[in-house]
């Protein structure tokens, strides 16, 4: 078992080979955003095309830099030379890169993206592209730079420190205490003090204590978790594990959705080189604190991201929420005290402890002890889809504007038509409309707005969406995932969507409102979980911002964007409501 000290020293030693050494350093982006653009090919491609040249380089596979669109992004790092990223690779322009840069030397490609360290001033700084200019990057430091397979570049970039400084120089109120004052909020959707809520762990005394981690991740347009976990899942695993020591916990568990495999791989990857390393186990760092992780799967339902069904899913039940009392620092997963936290979360513990809470603290929008207002600190991992020029995974501080997430970062959107609509925090979260773009990123003022960051996902919408419709799919998805177990999220869901079924149909009528609005706050105040409690989430806000869209498929039977087909009857159809589907032959 090494020491910190030592464990750092041959760490370092090990970056210095790679990053001032002799070789070419290759690094290609893997995570799901470069496989599903055929950076696998390009993978197999380059060690192809390197061995045919019979050049000696490390290649190495790393995770997102957040600049989704560029995938598959290449980066080579010469000897004692600065690195070139090259944008949108495929299997074919591997050659032509590897004879350019590394073997001729000459920094000329149609493909280049950027430079760094000022290798050429007559090319683009990477650093000072709107995706990469604008984030401030903490849970996603080490993405894109370091390889999720290889424990030792984590330490190289500070990975440990923050352990270490725990169990050896801490004591777990302090720790708290740090993470308290620092005014860190769950990112798992609830925004809830994480500090306050390590504390409700303490106070058990059982032998037994349970740390989890939400990897679920279900919300269509968030994929941050499975980022994080693609990119540097160490991070994450040293978060857990300093959350382990300071509520005394003696285990964590990894949550993550069944068909993931990228995560999976890389954080079952992680854990065993932990293991390995003594970084994991019995006796850590020589502090008399052991602690054991290990991964659970999950099936695809979208209700097991919710904390209590998340429990039950790992006990191998049906993923349903319990009813509380008891809650899960009492009675939590196989019946010991446990606590559950986002990926995200987590994953911001190291740099807070390594750094101090004020340091946190002064990032993002700071709180008011006085007033009561908590703050929104720290960053927010923004995913951009949808109709948006340049879709991707953005570390940005909190308190940015969402007119300068869109504009400057995503570059508007793709169509270059007016946009329209942003859908946020997933579908129990809400839509805000073009005049919305003021409103920060910030906890309490989106909530106050009636669309809540949530789970950081926003999907963008230019002038040809029908809310309505959208509407629509938001609830069918909330009604297919609802489990069923209580009558008010189970019918109610049902019934918020045929009523929105009628309205694309122009079969609607006035009444039609009331009902809606009847029906979605009965949910709020009698579902049992937040499923039901939140799904009349994303009408409200949808009447509150584009109500002469309802109006217009209600009172005057037509959809304002041509988005909803009109009712037809013919020979070849006879059923009354002819679809979208129907009129396309299915495309």
């Amino acid at each position: 078992m090494l020491n910190y000290t030592d464990l750092k020293e041959l760490a370092d030693d090990k970056w210095l080979e790679l990053d001032s050494g002799d070789k070419p350093w290759i690094r290609i982006g893997t995570a799901i955003c470069g496989k599903a653009a055929g950076a696998d090919q390009v993978f197999n491609e380059i060690h192809s095309v390197l061995n045919e040249l019979k050049i000696d380089s490390h290649v190495d596979e790393v995770g997102c830099m957040g600049i989704c669109f560029a995938e598959p992004l290449l980066d080579i790092k010469l000897p004692n030379k600065g690195r070139v990223f090259f944008k949108n690779v495929s299997s074919k322009d591997v050659s032509s890169i590897i004879q350019s840069f590394i073997v001729n030397k000459t920094i000329e490609h149609p493909s280049i993206l950027g430079v760094v360290d000022e290798i050429d001033e007559n090319l683009p700084s990477l650093n000072d592209l709107p995706g990469i200019r604008y984030q401030k990057k903490i849970a996603l430091s080490n993405a894109g730079n370091i390889s999720p397979y290889n424990l030792y570049q984590y330490v190289s970039q500070g990975g440990y420190l923050a352990l270490n400084k725990a169990l050896n120089g801490m004591s777990q109120e302090e720790v708290i205490k740090e993470i308290s004052e620092s005014g860190l909020r769950g990112r798992g959707g609830a925004a809830f003090p994480t500090g306050f809520k390590w504390s409700f762990l303490v106070k058990s005394s059982s032998s037994a204590k349970y740390i989890l981690c939400n990897c679920e991740e279900g919300d269509p347009g968030a994929y941050n978790d499975k980022g994080i976990l693609e990119s540097d899942p160490f991070k994450l695993l040293e978060g857990l594990t300093i959350a382990g020591y300071a509520t005394g916990a003696t285990n964590g568990i990894v949550f993550i959705r069944h068909g993931h495999d990228g995560p999976i791989d890389r954080m079952e990857n992680a854990i065993k080189k932990a293991y390995e390393l003594g970084l994991l186990g019995n006796n850590i760092f020589e502090s008399g604190f052991s602690f054991d992780v290990e991964i659970s799967l999950t099936g695809e339902s979208y209700v097991a991201g919710e904390e209590s069904a998340l429990m039950e899913s790992i006990e191998g039940k049906r993923s349903q929420p319990r009813f509380r009392p008891p809650f899960p620092a009492q009675f939590g997963v196989w019946g010991k005290p446990s606590n559950i936290n986002n990926v995200k979360t987590l994953t911001y513990v190291p740099d807070i402890i390594s750094n101090g809470s004020d340091w946190f603290s002064n990032i993002g929008v700071k709180g008011d002890k006085e007033k009561k207002i908590p703050g929104s600190t720290g960053t927010a991992i923004i995913c951009l889809s949808g109709n948006i020029k340049f879709p991707g995974l953005y570390e940005v501080p909190m308190g940015l504007s969402l007119r300068e997430v869109i504009y400057e970062i995503g570059g508007g959107t793709a169509s270059g038509k007016k946009l329209k609509v942003l859908q946020t925090g997933g579908p129990l979260g809400g839509v805000l409309d073009s005049d919305s773009l003021d409103i920060h990123l910030d906890f309490d003022e989106m909530k106050k707005a009636g669309a809540i960051l949530g789970s950081g996902g926003i999907i963008v919408g230019d002038q040809d969406t029908c809310i309505v419709d959208l509407t629509r799919v938001l609830v069918a998805f909330c009604q297919y995932e609802s489990c069923g177990k209580c009558f008010p999220c189970r019918l109610g869901m049902e019934h918020i969507l045929e009523i929105t079924e009628r309205m694309v149909k122009f079969e609607s009528s006035s009444k039609d409102l009331e009902l809606i609005k009847n029906v979605g706050e009965n949910m709020e105040k009698a579902s049992l979980c937040g499923h039901g409690q939140l799904g009349y989430g994303p009408i409200r806000s949808a009447l509150k911002y584009f109500e002469s869209d309802f109006n217009a498929h209600i009172f005057d039977k037509k959809c304002p964007t041509g988005s909803c087909v009109q009712p037809i009857i013919s020979p070849k159809n006879t059923r009354p409501y002819a679809t979208r589907e129907i009129e396309t032959g299915g495309n």
